[in-house]
This record gives C-alpha cells, sequence and structure tokens, in this order.
C-alpha cells in the first residue's frame, strides 16, 4: 500500500511538472507574440511619421502644432477620402 501511494505520487509531481512547464511555454509563446506585436505597430507608426514628414514638411514642428496642422486638414481629407481607403 506504501509503495502505490508513493508511486502516485511521484506520478502527481510528475505530472504537474509537465503542467507547469505547459504554462511556462505559454506564457512565453504570449510574451514573444506581444513583443512583435509591439514592435510592428512601433515600426508603422514610425514609417507614417516619417510619411507626414516627407509629404507636410512638418519635421520642424511641434508635436502640438503638427497635431494643429492635421486637424486644419482632417475634415476635408476625410470626406474626399476614396472608398477603398475607409474603414469597412
Amino acid at each position: 500500500m506504501n509503495n502505490e501511494l508513493n508511486h502516485l505520487e511521484e506520478q502527481r509531481k510528475k505530472t504537474q511538472k509537465k503542467i507547469d512547464q505547459s504554462e511556462w511555454k505559454i506564457n512565453k509563446s504570449k510574451y514573444y507574440e506581444n513583443r512583435k506585436n509591439r514592435k510592428e505597430r512601433t515600426r508603422k507608426l514610425i514609417q507614417k511619421g516619417a510619411l507626414l514628414d516627407k509629404y507636410f514638411e512638418s519635421d520642424q514642428l511641434s508635436i502640438e502644432e503638427t497635431e494643429e496642422l492635421l486637424k486644419i486638414f482632417s475634415e476635408y481629407v476625410n470626406s474626399k477620402k476614396p472608398d477603398k481607403f475607409k474603414k469597412e
């Protein structure tokens, strides 16, 4: 009876260890997926900012001035935007 109990306890420990390892792998995978998504978003924002500077010559403007400039043109641009660029 004692041997059987010891054997079951060992199995429980091994199973718990496997569960812990699986949970660690899942968390690691989620971390890397989130990290990848953040990097992609950062890259996209940098590229859009570069395009803004290029076409609006806004590199010398402050953040507040850039926002003001965009507010001035946003209504016009959004009203004239082709359908293919509109959100669905």
